[in-house]
């Protein structure tokens, strides 16, 4: 080995060394070997919202509820909004760099007596969130897939949903074999992710603005202006229909915590993980923006869309590039939804492993353990892959329910998050609660306050829109079940705690093995080191 080989070995052992330190002081002993480098964790962060395959995915529906102008300034609204709280999520992360990510970190926001019944709240609507949005992340590529089959047979192809159920059934049982590869092997896939990506959405652009006669794009007015409001709800005022938007860009910018879930296989993860956050929420905000504009300006008559194929996306595309050309970047569209459920994948497995690790699911801590072979959750990586597929075999009973799974993947998952937020400036003054900031940090003034304000209203806003039904008058096809499905599956949990899982679940707990008993938490693990240090 040469010798600038050996100091980058010895540097990076350092590194990993630091960060196990870190994390023993939080309380868990090591269990994962750290692969994944800035690059990597970047890549990662990019690859979790998709950005040109989520906007194909939910592109419909800005488009046909709210119009054309609802597309560009709803997208640049919530993206400026998920940029406070993507900032409020990566100062938390980076305080707290482990698996467990928000969830960890909300149970030790609180006073010891919250521990328990807040970590619990929040490990389950993260979970929640991740499931469903994992399974319909595969459903909507799936659908994407068969929209590509039709296209290229001239529409003479029919989609059933036997094949969309077995397509994504297949799917997700490949994601699950690759997720099985060992940490080193899956961080040097992802590293190549971000490049395929981005590239893609630049093409994208490129490609639509050069063979787009500029006698056939629309006007100013049309992309931005009075003319691009459309209202299709059938019934919504013009204002609820405008907001109906915001489902794209929240679809889009979210699972935002998925970097924390693997910062455990992060090296320098205080620094990395809250960086990727940052760097991704506002790159896939601005590049989105762009993208975006241009879909609405090359669109052609909106009466046209979404088209035979069902995805206005992609007959936008049939229309000005062909359809050889179309398919060509389709696929390339499709493969970063690919990329969305690999890495989405990863990080669910690692939530259950953790929430296993802390006694939260019924299994004695079965799931909360990695394989000798690949220091991988294997087991956890099953689970998840298992349970992802639930949801999408509802489809062939019932696809108004399998949409309602679908639709709370936003709501579960941004709830999650706001609590540990809330929980941060609420009881920052309490002696319970030892709130240590990490490297990435805004600060105890204006600007934290205000990041942290902002995103928990903003929220519980969108919260509001995303229950709302999408059409008018409302009938048991098109009715929004997804706040009904969250608060279901709150109440369930809650009362599963009450009846019996209060007796071995209490909160985080410290895996080390020590004189104590094991039932301190982990924030009296930072007690602990810090009076060692003194």
């Amino acid at each position: 080995m040469s010798v600038e080989g050996k100091q980058h070995s010895s540097t990076s052992l350092n590194t990993s060394d630091d960060d196990d330190r870190e994390l023993v002081a939080l309380g868990y002993k090591p269990s994962f070997k750290r692969e994944f480098s800035n690059l990597a964790t970047i890549s990662f962060a990019f690859s979790i919202m998709g950005l040109c395959s989520s906007i194909a995915t939910t592109f419909n529906t800005p488009l046909t509820l709210g119009g054309p102008a609802s597309v560009t300034w709803c997208w640049i609204l919530g993206a400026c909004m998920c940029f406070t709280l993507g900032a409020s999520i990566a100062e938390i992360v980076s305080a707290f760099p482990t698996c467990g990510g928000l969830y960890t970190a909300s149970a030790e926001l609180v006073p010891r007596r919250h521990r328990a019944t807040v970590g619990w709240l929040v490990g389950w609507l993260n979970i929640l969130g991740q499931i469903a949005g994992i399974s319909s992340t595969e459903f909507g590529l799936a659908n994407m897939i068969l929209a590509g089959v039709s296209i290229g047979k001239d529409n003479n192809y029919t989609i059933t949903a036997g094949k969309t159920v077995g397509l994504f059934a297949g799917l997700l049982v490949v994601h699950g074999l690759l997720n099985s590869l060992a940490t080193r092997t899956l961080a040097r896939m992802t590293k190549g992710f971000v490049f395929v990506n981005l590239g893609t959405t630049f093409l994208l652009i490129i490609v639509l603005l050069a063979m787009t006669p500029r006698s056939e794009m629309h006007s100013a007015k049309y992309v931005f202006g009075s003319d691009g409001v459309v209202n299709q709800t059938g019934g919504w005022n013009t204002g609820i229909a405008f907001l109906f938007g915001l489902l794209s860009v929240q679809w889009t910018m979210t699972d935002y915590d998925a970097t924390a879930h693997i910062s455990e296989e992060v090296r320098r993860a205080a620094y990395a993980a809250p960086s990727a956050i940052f760097i991704a929420v506002i790159g896939t905000g601005l590049i989105g923006w762009v993208l975006n504009i241009v879909l609405v300006l090359c669109s052609g008559p909106l009466e046209n869309l979404p088209g035979p194929s069902g995805s206005a996306f992609l007959e936008i595309l049939s229309i000005r590039i062909g359809k050889g050309g179309a398919l060509t970047l389709w696929a390339f569209v499709c493969l970063t939804a690919f990329f969305v459920v690999q890495t989405a994948l990863q990080a669910a497995s690692r939530t259950l492993y953790a929430f296993s690790r802390d006694h939260g699911l019924p299994d004695r801590g079965f799931f909360g353990k990695t394989s000798s072979w690949t220091h991988t959750p294997l087991r956890a990586i099953w689970l998840s892959t298992i349970v992802c597929v639930l949801p999408g075999l509802l489809d062939l009973a019932s696809p108004v329910a399998a949409n309602a799974i679908f639709s709370l993947t936003a709501m579960a998952l941004d709830l999650s998050y706001i609590i540990p937020i809330f929980c941060r400036r609420v009881f920052h003054n309490h002696p319970d609660v030892k709130f240590k900031p990490g490297p990435f940090f805004m600060g105890h003034g204006f600007i934290g306050l205000a990041c942290n304000t902002i995103c928990i209203f903003w929220t519980l806003f969108v919260c509001i829109i995303f229950s709302l039904p999408n059409l008018r008058p409302v009938t048991a096809l098109n009715m929004n079940y997804a706040s009904v499905i969250t608060v279901g599956v709150i109440v369930l949990a809650f009362a599963w705690y009450v009846l019996g899982a209060h007796r071995h679940y209490k909160g985080p707990q410290s895996n080390i093995q020590r004189t104590q008993p094991s039932e301190h938490h982990v924030g009296d693990r930072q007690d602990n080191e810090t009076k060692e240090h003194a």
